[in-house]
């Protein structure tokens, strides 16, 4: 859960993960991130951790990216199953957690939003752009790139490039998706954010996103990947290409 000055959300946000937990019976924890905070954001979450022991806190005493507080998350998790959910009370927590079942036959659960509404018009023009750019220079089919996505950790962990600017998700899931594993879409209804602004649209995640952009097609196109096919050995796509290889 990375945040950055979010002390009127990153509260609301755990206490609404938590509850869920409770809800569905999750044995999950919360990492929150905080990304260089200059409010009360550490204090407020070191309070409920002292509460809580399913929060843990990493802090970047200055920002370091939305992907380096995600990354730093995953390498703390102890979990098989690894969600970013951001601490501005945006995003759900049911919405993507309901879809949890879904890892038993595949290995990512990429949510799509459907009540566009929720955003403003150039938000929605911005991301169709952005998706139309994505999908046609990597040729996939994604109906949203920067979401919660739910991913098996061992995925994450044997990946060899880490991006750690804005453009980490879509990094992720095309790297991902080229490889061949298995993933499923899902429909994912967004909040509307009552306090504080988003950091999307800004001249810094511009340029991040750029730069991975360039970086992914070089890979992709230029370098290659010599171990398309092959599999984390516990993911759905081994067992299920696994089988198929035997027939």
């Amino acid at each position: 859960m990375p945040g950055l000055n979010e002390e009127k959300n990153i509260l609301l946000s755990i206490n609404n993960t938590l509850n869920l937990f409770n809800e569905l019976n999750i044995d999950g924890e919360i990492i929150v991130v905080d990304d260089g905070s200059t409010d009360r954001t550490e204090e407020l979450v070191n309070n409920s951790l002292k509460k809580d022991n399913r929060i843990r806190l990493i802090r970047h005493r200055v920002s370091q990216g939305i992907g380096a507080s995600f990354w730093d998350g995953v390498d703390l998790a102890k979990g098989e199953v690894v969600v970013m959910l951001p601490g501005d009370n945006e995003n759900d927590p049911w919405e993507i957690m309901r879809y949890l079942g879904l890892l038993e036959h595949v290995d990512i659960v990429i949510p799509f939003v459907y009540n566009k509404n929720s955003r403003s018009l150039l938000r929605n023009i911005l991301s169709f752009i952005y998706r139309f750019i994505i999908n046609n220079t990597f040729l996939i089919s994604l109906n949203y790139t920067t979401g919660t996505v739910l991913y098996r950790k061992s995925l994450l962990n044997e990946m060899d490039y880490r991006s750690s600017g804005f453009f980490f998700q879509t990094d992720i899931l095309v790297r991902l998706l080229k490889k061949g594993y298995l993933f499923a879409e899902v429909p994912y209804r967004l909040r509307i954010r009552k306090e504080g602004i988003s950091k999307a649209l800004t001249l810094r995640s511009f340029c991040e996103v750029t730069k991975g952009y360039f970086r992914l097609m070089r890979d992709i196109y230029f370098k290659g990947d010599k171990r398309i096919g092959v599999f984390s050995p516990d993911s759905v796509s081994a067992k299920r290409y696994g089988e198929l290889n035997k027939k």
